[in-house]
């Protein structure tokens, strides 16, 4: 392996890293939030269940690696662009406490590198057909399933006694963020995963595109590393300052999400978990008033979100123009 092809895989584990510091808490958001689990213990249950859902499946890997952008016309130095534009955006969002999306940030990067490279022909159709599919899953129908189950459970659960009610809800949202975790890492995680491979086949080493299991693994690890190190603004801007949610809510956010993301997932199309909990989070409190969301807040994610594509892809055609030129000098 070449010293550039090793920084590229350095680079896409530092994204996977970053993956887990910022958007893979937003799994144990809601648990935590509602304080039904500790912290270190909800990071625990996320770092694992994460993990076996990157071994529960590909198809996310092979869109993102084959199917975003033409890999025969691109180069090392298309991905390295791309990933340098996410470690800078989302490092800059989670200092701030901002949940950006690195599968947006992920798509952008490797869209605006890929332009830097070999012009408008890079991109493929037919993946870019599912991102906005993706966009649409996360935005809308999380949000819409989110109110859907947040006006079923109020109507059962209306005449219950509040405090038998909160110990069912605890103990069902458990094992709701417990699917979150298990969903995120089968889509989102798999998403690094693909540009690994992607990566060790344009570098010569591997000689078609197929996802090892040690490849799996290592990026898996990698994330779920990131998730115990940091997250917890994160977890603090999505579950308290943007709606303030009890056990049933939190429930109902996490079910819509995780829905959401296996149907994603079960059919190869990226999405944003970021995106997913956070549109489910707004539906459940708005089933109950459209003042219990603090809007201020969403405004803040929703622009956060909007920023990220064209910034990413700016970042990314920039540094990959830059490779182009001063490579060859290097070399």
């Amino acid at each position: 392996m070449n010293i550039l092809l090793i920084f590229v895989l350095f680079m896409v584990l530092a994204s996977e890293f970053v993956n887990g510091w910022t958007d893979a808490p937003n799994a144990i958001a809601t648990v935590v939030s509602t304080r039904v689990i500790p912290p270190r213990r909800a990071v625990i249950m996320a770092v694992v269940l994460n993990i076996v859902g990157n071994l529960s499946g590909t198809a996310v890997a092979y869109t993102i690696g084959k199917g975003i952008v033409d890999p025969s016309i691109i180069n090392l130095q298309t991905i390295a662009a791309a990933l340098t534009g996410i470690v800078v955006w989302s490092s800059v969002a989670a200092r701030l406490g901002i949940p950006t999306s690195e599968s947006h940030a992920l798509v952008s990067g490797l869209a605006g590198a890929g332009l830097a490279t070999a012009g408008p022909q890079v991109l493929i159709v037919s993946g870019w057909v599912k991102v906005f599919i993706g966009l649409i899953f996360s935005s809308l129908l999380g949000f819409f399933l989110a109110w859907g189950i947040g006006k079923v459970i109020q109507h059962f659960f209306a005449d219950r006694q509040p405090a038998e009610s909160k110990r069912l809800f605890d103990r069902m949202q458990i094992l709701s963020a417990a699917f979150m975790a298990y969903n995120h890492g089968m889509n989102d995680g798999q998403k690094f995963i693909g540009v690994f491979v992607m990566a060790l086949v344009i570098g010569g080493v591997m000689p078609v595109f197929h996802v090892p299991v040690w490849v799996i693994l290592l990026c898996a690890g990698t994330m779920g590393l990131g998730t115990s190190v940091g997250g917890y603004k994160i977890i603090g801007m999505i579950g308290e300052k943007m709606v303030h949610i009890e056990s049933w809510q939190g429930f109902g956010a996490e079910l819509a999400a995780s829905s959401t993301i296996l149907l994603a997932s079960l059919s190869g199309i990226p999405l944003s978990t970021t995106h997913t909990i956070t549109t489910s989070l707004m539906g459940v409190a708005a089933s109950r008033r459209l003042s219990a969301v603090r809007w201020k807040y969403s405004t803040n994610i929703l622009l956060a979100w909007i920023f990220t594509f064209p910034i990413c892809t700016a970042i990314a055609f920039g540094v990959c123009y830059l490779l182009n030129i001063l490579l060859p000098y290097i070399r």
